[in-house]
Formats: C-alpha cells, structure tokens, sequence
C-alpha cells in the first residue's frame, strides 16, 4: 500500500492529456490506492487468523479431489481405525517436513496424502506429545484426536491461531491431559468455494471418507497409534464442529468422542454447504437427524459449546434426544463468533477428553 500511495502522490501532477484522461487517469490511481489497501487489510486479517492456507484457497481454483470412487463397506463390517488394510496392502510411509509458516510451532509436521479410496488429495499436519519421543514410551500406542476447521478454514488454524499444541504440551507433562497425538487434515477440497459437509457426495467428492479412512489409516501407518476407536476422537470449531458431532454420531466405531465449538445442526446454517443443497443430503447430515435414527444408540460421548443463538440450542437438542450410552455435555460460552473463544477452550475441552480417553500407564 505505501508503494502506490507514494507513486499516486509522485504521478498526480505529472499527468499529461486532454482534461478527461487526466481526471480518469488520477481515478485509477486511487482505486489502485484504495485496492491494495483492502488487499494489505485482507492479509493482515487472514495471517492472523489463518482463515485460508493458500492463494488457490482464496481464489477458489484448487481442487484436491482426484477422483469420486464409488466407496464400498469395510469387509467384516469393521470400521475401526487401521481397519481398512487388506492382507496384502502395504503400508503407505509418508515423507513429513516442517510446515514452514513462523505461526506454526516448528514441532508441527506436514506430510502430502494420496487418499487411497477417497480420491482425495491433501496435507495433514500432524503434531506428536511430548512422550511419544519418550524412551520410557516405546513400546505405548497413543490416542489420536483430529482436528477441524472451520469454514473456510486451514489445516493450520488449530496450531497457529488456536495454539493447540502449544496450550496442551505443559499440560500433557504434567498429567492433566492425556498424550493425544493431534491431527488436523485439510478440508478445504472443492475448487469453486464449496464446503463439503464433510460429507460423501456422489460425482462431486468423498469428504467423509478422506476424513474417517483415509487420513486415520495413514496415522496408523507412520505412527504408534491405538487401533480402537475407544481411542480416537474428532474436534472442531464453526462448520468444523458440526463436521465433528456428525463423523462421531455417524461412525461410533472409529471414534469414541466428538467436539464441536460453535457448530450447528442444520448444515443449511453454512451458506456455501454442498450438503444443504440436496434436501435429502441435508437432511442425513444433520446431527440431530443421525443421533434419532441411529439403529441402537451409539457409544460417543459428544461436548458441544456455544452461545445463545449460535450452537448453544444445537446442543441443548442432541443432550435432549440422547439416550445411554451416548452422552452429551453442553457449556454455555459468551464472545463473538471467533478463534478468540475457541482459544480460550482448549485446555477445558481437553480435560474434559482425557476423561472419555484417559491416558494408558
């Protein structure tokens, strides 16, 4: 912004040319003035909060859906994590690397994942507890919580904007949290600016599956990690929260628990959710709806927050229409609709998992 301020100031009495191309030619200079100082606000806003992880995500043209397979059942009906691998599939080892952002701790991983039977392609940060590393470790499995955002949103809010890790490491060495390893996928995958649901959509994407397979198979391929779902949970803040409560309501044995921070019920409540444009997709994506008509009841226990108005009555509803063994938590929060709030929550939403999943000694 001060480059073309400085260049408008320089031009301005420099133009030459009949009366009109002197006064359109001073006009776009201060449009120009005034676009990059939008853009310099823009920016500052999204490098503080991370609201988009790339140029291709602000502008809507990257896709990182590779193909829209037909997804079959778990042979065995088995769909706990590490479940999907045939006999003789081999493990998929990935590459990790430092994520390169100076917002993100350098502990943070980031690797490029093929999804085998989603057909989705994308990055999954990952971040290991302080044990993991722990000779007296070794020989321990650990508990694994992904991590969503919201929309739109980045595979990196969570560590940078959030401080996830940051916040629970002290808090992991000293006992009061159980050593989660966290993992927060990319969920941004349509190139038009569409969010997902987090839902399989025929022809267009396979979001529940990259999330509920895909991703937790290749954890359990590069790291020591519990294979129950007793040992896995899913968090998320805004759209990421109602991506939380559905993927824990709807597939009880791959994750025990879910958290959703200022979500919603009715995907209708995202104005670009690919879900609510189907009235039958919007209908099986709500969480309220798949909690009711669940065959049994399922085991998951799910901790819901939200103001009065935004995500609070959501919650109120699924501890409404829980019965054992599913249980529901709900805490009333005050503040704008923001990272700010959220932030605030991580070491009490966290205590709060390590009692749904404690710690292994």
């Amino acid at each position: 912004m001060p480059i073309s301020i400085a260049a408008a100031l320089l031009l301005w009495g420099r133009v030459r040319g009949p009366q009109p191309v002197q006064v359109l030619s001073r006009i776009v200079m201060l449009l120009v003035c005034q676009i990059t100082a939008v853009m310099m606000v823009f920016v500052m806003v999204n490098n503080a909060n991370l609201i988009y992880g790339s140029w291709d995500d602000l502008l809507g043209t990257g896709n990182h859906v590779r193909a829209v397979p037909n997804v079959q059942a778990e042979a065995g009906g088995s769909a706990a994590p590490g479940n999907d691998s045939k006999p003789q599939r081999n493990k998929v080892i990935q590459q990790f690397k430092p994520v390169g952002d100076p917002k993100v701790p350098n502990d943070v991983q980031t690797t490029d994942l093929k999804g085998a039977v989603s057909g989705v392609d994308g990055e999954v940060l990952v971040w290991l507890p302080p044990q993991y590393n722990d000779p007296a470790y070794k020989d321990k499995t650990f508990p694994v919580v992904e991590l969503l955002p919201g929309w739109p949103g980045s595979s990196k809010t969570w560590y940078g904007t959030l401080r996830v890790s940051e916040q629970l490491k002290p808090m992991m060495q000293s006992g009061q949290v159980a050593p989660f390893i966290l993992v927060s996928p990319r969920t941004n995958l349509l190139g038009d600016s569409t969010d997902t649901g987090c839902a399989d959509v025929p022809g267009k994407v396979n979001a529940d599956t990259w999330l509920s397979r895909d991703v937790p198979q290749m954890v359990l391929d590069n790291f020591r990690v519990d294979t129950s779902a007793e040992r896995w949970a899913v968090a998320g803040y805004s759209a990421g929260g109602h991506c939380a409560a559905k993927l824990a309501l709807e597939h009880p044995d791959r994750y025990r628990a879910g958290i959703s921070l200022s979500g919603y019920n009715d995907p209708g409540a995202e104005g670009q959710s690919l879900t609510a444009k189907d009235p039958h997709l919007k209908e099986i994506s709500n969480p309220l709806y798949i909690l009711k008509n669940a065959k049994t009841p399922p085991k998951v226990a799910l901790y819901v927050t939200g103001n009065k108005g935004d995500g609070l009555e959501g919650g109120e509803a699924l501890k409404a229409a829980a019965k054992a063994p599913t249980t529901v938590t709900t805490q009333e929060t005050t503040g704008p609709h923001s990272s700010d709030v959220w932030k605030q929550l991580v070491p009490s939403i966290f205590t709060w998992l390590t009692t749904i999943i404690p710690a292994q000694h």
